[in-house]
């Protein structure tokens, strides 16, 4: 059994005990954490498509930890007029995994 759920804009194939990096969710580490939001479930015969959500489905997860990822750099400039500009960025992120798909 599989569901799609969407998280932080994004969608992920999510099965029981599967680790995911969503983006960032206000949950500490430990927490359960019920996600509403399933575009699609699947049990190996039958497929349900949501729309958008499927009515009556949530899949609980577990937050194992709050991080931030790998540094991103990057680097803007303007030719001809001596202006540029170098950052980083580094994305927060949340690791769960997934514990039940209640359907």
């Amino acid at each position: 059994m599989y569901a799609v759920i969407q998280s932080g804009g994004k969608q992920y194939r999510a099965r029981e005990k599967d680790v995911l990096r969503l983006e960032k969710l206000p949950a500490e580490v430990g927490d359960s954490v019920q996600i509403e939001q399933v575009l699609l479930v699947s049990d190996g015969s039958a497929v349900r498509v949501g729309r958008p959500y499927v009515e009556g489905v949530t899949v609980t997860a577990r937050v194992l930890q709050q991080g931030r990822g790998k540094k991103i750099h990057g680097f803007t400039y303007k030719p001809k007029k001596n202006q540029h500009r170098r950052y980083g960025h580094r994305q927060s992120f949340t690791e769960v995994v997934i514990e039940k798909i209640n359907a």
